[in-house]
């Protein structure tokens, strides 16, 4: 404009006061994109998170779909000198951060994801770009550590949003493979995180599992059980446990040391009457991954374990001095699994012998009762009194060491009858006897 303004003056067309308008708005024109120039070139870089995605791969590990956008204050400002035809503004890339290492922290500042940093080389204002960690730590809300430009740090701590495209709720048990006696119960821990953003309201069902098996799920307390449970706004990740008792006894569909692989099934309400009663079949992994909801393969190992019972008829003996004693002790296993090598011992006063009748018991079965006979016998002048006897049993199930309740055995010895000192006694009384009654007759015969 300042240059046509100079072409009329020079034509006589405007006069010198026009002319030094249009070179006081030229002037003025140029301070401004110096200005702007400035703004641009010394405008600090900033890098934001436009968007931090937590979703599950098909191999059940967690990820974080990050993405990062150039929000330089300084760039926008720039695309309105795109035209400036300066060579050594336009190298300088106002409009691109470089070098921007990406990694993300827990509360403790470890890294937790895979890979441990990334790099993006260029990050160009208007072009966001999108990173994909692996999570090594399952958290719903990380610090993203940015270094970029020229050693600028930001740390923000971002609540990841869930990917609700799958529409499903991921379950996740840290034990999902347990072993239980016969007649106890089994503790699954449950972790159910939402991914939906069409449902939140979910029932719980399992599947596969014997109806001898006695099962429910409690929440996280254990004091109230449940059976459905619903997300709300603030929180997408429940907790629960499932209970599941196995009978006292093996049956056709519980056998020992033989897995139960079962399936818990976490279904939207929505869908509960389309799907009807799941419990009629045993269901493949196959049907249920098409069944489109979320689920968790766990299993359950019936384990047996013996236990032996001992019983005394009696526990109080009474001998003459030099006398054995024989007796007999009854052990039964009431345990879910054999007793091998049922072995008795006594722990006997000081030069007591004792023998037990067999000395060890091969096995007992479950269920099974024998009878162990026991001879003790004291020591030669042994004192008269009572004596204790602790009775011990021990066993094993299946390399486990079982012992039965010990029992005290009380013996007194008695002491021997002196015959001379009694037949002595005897005669003195009847002499005595006799002589009142002589002395009696005579007295009255005066």
């Amino acid at each position: 404009e300042y240059e046509r303004q100079q072409d009329l003056f020079e034509q006589q067309l405007v006069s010198a006061n026009s002319l030094e308008e249009s070179r006081r708005n030229f002037s003025d024109a140029e301070v401004n994109y110096q200005q702007s120039l400035l703004a641009v070139l010394f405008e600090q870089q900033y890098v934001s998170v436009e968007s931090a995605v937590k979703y599950q791969a098909k191999d059940g590990r967690k990820h974080v779909r990050l993405s990062l956008k150039n929000a330089s204050g300084g760039s926008a400002e720039y695309r309105k000198l795109l035209n400036i035809d300066d060579a050594l503004f336009r190298s300088l890339q106002p409009d691109v951060v470089n070098n921007v290492y990406v990694s993300l922290l827990n509360d403790g500042n470890a890294i937790i994801s895979q890979p441990y940093e990334a790099k993006i080389d260029r990050l160009i204002f208007g072009q966001p770009q999108t990173l994909d960690f692996v999570l090594l730590q399952d958290l719903d809300a990380v610090v993203v550590n940015l270094v970029y430009g020229n050693g600028t740090q930001r740390s923000p701590k971002i609540y990841l949003q869930k990917d609700a495209s799958v529409n499903k709720v991921v379950v996740q048990s840290e034990q999902f493979s347990q072993e239980v006696e016969l007649g106890k119960t089994a503790s699954y821990g449950l972790t159910l995180e939402l991914f939906s953003g069409l449902n939140n309201t979910y029932k719980l069902e399992i599947v596969n599992l014997p109806r001898q098996v006695n099962r429910y799920f409690t929440d996280e307390s254990g004091q109230a059980r449940l059976s459905q449970f619903k997300f709300t706004e603030s929180t997408n990740t429940r907790r629960a446990a499932l209970q599941v008792s196995l009978p006292d006894r093996p049956t056709g569909e519980v056998q020992m040391d033989r897995p139960l692989v079962f399936y818990v099934l976490v279904i939207p309400q929505d869908r509960l009457e389309a799907l009807g009663n799941l419990q009629g079949r045993i269901w493949t992994r196959e049907e249920i991954d098409a069944l489109e909801v979320g689920f968790v393969r766990l299993e359950l190992v019936p384990r047996g374990l013996g236990r032996l019972l001992v019983k005394a008829p009696q526990l109080y003996y009474a001998v003459s001095a030099g006398q054995p004693l024989s007796l007999s002790l009854d052990v039964k296993n009431e345990g879910t699994r054999r007793l091998d090598n049922i072995e008795l011992e006594i722990d006997p006063p000081l030069n007591w012998e004792w023998k037990a009748d067999p000395a060890v018991l091969p096995a007992l079965a479950i269920g099974e009762e024998q009878k162990l006979r026991l001879l003790i016998t004291p020591p030669a002048g042994v004192t008269p009194g009572k004596y204790e006897l602790r009775a011990r049993t021990t066993s094993f199930s299946e390399g486990q060491p079982i012992n039965g309740e010990d029992k005290s055995i009380t013996v007194e010895i008695l002491a021997e009858a002196n015959l001379l000192g009694t037949a002595i006694v005897i005669l003195l009384i009847l002499g005595l006897v006799a002589g009142i009654v002589v002395f009696g007759i005579r007295l009255s015969r005066k």
